[in-house]
């Protein structure tokens, strides 16, 4: 590629002494060499700075805290620190593929999109099992999904930098602070896209699936939700959760008929997963009229701005 744009990638690092050699090096490995590599070692205690320190490539920019500030505010610094045209992020834990930079990039600087992810291998530290995730992948997809749930990785995502250094990260929000930060971005009519190449490797841990971690999760993520919609317009009262028939009749399809306008061409599946989420689960024998229910609601819209 020509006058190639340069990247900035930001790297967080805390405690990630086991991890962060091999993240650096799979940037540093990409096809796609223009790059800056942004790495804030924010207070680590183990033995992460020594590793940052071992590597001396002049595209590294190491930033060496001695206090723990937390993964938002050392977000907002490499955003604010980073010189070039794109941003990436990548967590100092996940592995990224040789191809990513480039495929994303070229993506970008079609000028059709302003974010750009992809679909990942997730990695179950717990079990050393290693899956595929679930993806959707067309712009209004995910933009109407964020109204129930994050489709986005963080550690996938490389975007228009101008637009990172407008929003940044929610200093207030610590538990969903990626997920609100892409809902202000989709609001504002900022144009995702996911690739369906696995571009990223993404390290599951038993922690991130705890009753307590959950449980600070399902509330964040409500409240992140319910700003959605109020940046959208839409009634923050149709914010997703499960209800009777009746009332999820009203406020079920009421968010879609909402979304499905804002965000033509919403696929029927991503129709499906967001009315699903005001239904009961295990409804026994009731699951047949459920899911017809569902289908019949989803179909209608799809067909509302087709």
């Amino acid at each position: 590629m020509k006058n190639t744009p340069l990247v900035s990638v930001l790297m967080p690092a805390y405690n990630s002494e086991l991890y962060i050699a091999e993240a650096i090096q799979s940037i540093l490995n990409q096809t796609y060499q223009n790059i800056e590599l942004i790495i804030f070692d924010d207070g680590s205690s183990d033995k992460t700075r020594q590793v940052i320190e071992g590597f001396t490539d002049s595209r590294i920019i190491k930033i060496l805290s001695d206090q723990n500030y937390g993964v938002v505010r050392a977000r907002n610094e490499m955003i604010d620190r980073a010189s070039g045209q794109y941003i990436a992020l990548m967590d100092a834990d996940d592995i990224a593929d040789p191809s990513r930079l480039e495929k994303q990039i070229s993506i970008l600087e079609s000028e059709q999109y302003d974010l750009c992810g992809s679909a990942q291998w997730v990695l179950d530290e717990g079990t050393g099992q290693i899956k595929k995730s679930k993806d959707k992948f067309s712009d209004a997809d995910l933009r109407a999904l964020l109204s129930v749930y994050c489709g986005l990785c963080n550690s996938a995502m490389t975007g228009k930098a101008e637009i990172f250094k407008r929003f940044k990260y929610d200093t207030s929000i610590l538990t969903s602070e990626d997920y609100y930060l892409w809902v202000q971005m989709a609001a504002a009519g900022s144009r995702f896209l996911n690739l369906p190449e696995r571009l990223i490797t993404y390290r599951r841990y038993p922690a991130q699936t705890s009753s307590v971690h959950l449980e600070k999760f399902k509330l964040t993520t409500i409240e992140v939700q319910k700003k959605y919609l109020e940046l959208l317009g839409i009634n923050p009262d149709f914010y997703p959760r499960h209800l009777p028939f009746k009332q999820r009749l009203v406020n079920g399809i009421g968010l879609l008929r909402e979304l499905n306008r804002r965000f033509p061409r919403v696929s029927l599946k991503a129709n499906t997963e967001i009315y699903a989420r005001f239904q009961y689960r295990r409804n026994g024998i009731y699951t047949p009229f459920t899911r017809l229910e569902r289908l019949l609601v989803a179909l209608w819209a799809s067909l509302l701005v087709s």
